[in-house]
């Protein structure tokens, strides 16, 4: 697949329109096959920009497409210092900046679970953080939690459902699902 021509997946219109991909150290892409399986199963519809991203690409694909869903996926342990570069790229556009992003797999060499790391990545602007090991539950919960866009309604039965949240008040004004300092959301 030619990075310039996103792979795009089909599915009943009231769902998302989701990216996944990696960055551009990342040249894993059976995380983003799965990934974009796992939303297409639940009635996503999923643009896969593939591995090894420049974040110029990543950002002007986002601009392109307008996506409801941006999801970063990383295995190669270098994603939370990839994450922390590109965040800042897809907040400062006025088109991007409310959209929900996520980041999630092997986010650093020394194993997952550090607080310190989830927290940063929250505070740097991400509305979720995925690390390898967690439950697909949980992301799934995450998205049951993402509010419909404009003129669709997503389906109950595509998700689990989950209780409305407010995020941190580093992340404000955007008012998406939380996640506590854990990343995991509650």
């Amino acid at each position: 697949m030619n990075q310039l021509e996103p792979q795009r997946g089909e599915a009943e219109p009231a769902g998302l329109d989701v990216v996944v991909t990696t960055m551009a150290s990342d040249s894993h892409t059976w995380n983003l096959v799965f990934l974009q399986l796992l939303l297409e199963e639940l009635g996503h519809r999923v643009t896969n920009l593939g591995a090894c991203v420049p974040d110029e690409l990543l950002v002007s694909e986002c601009r392109r497409t307008g996506p409801d869903l941006i999801v970063l996926s990383s295995v190669n342990g270098h994603g939370y210092h990839d994450g922390l570069r590109v965040i800042p790229a897809l907040r400062a556009c006025p088109e991007l900046a409310a959209t929900p992003v996520v980041i999630g797999g092997k986010l650093g060499i020394a194993g997952s679970g550090d607080p310190d790391r989830q927290r940063s990545l929250l505070a740097a602007g991400y509305d979720g953080v995925f690390e390898e090991g967690r439950s697909v539950a949980d992301f799934r919960s995450f998205l049951g939690a993402l509010p419909a866009p404009a003129g669709r309604v997503l389906r109950a039965d595509r998700a689990l459902p989950t209780a409305p949240r407010t995020l941190p008040a580093a992340a404000a004004p955007r008012t998406l699902p939380a996640a506590t300092a854990s990343g995991v959301l509650r």
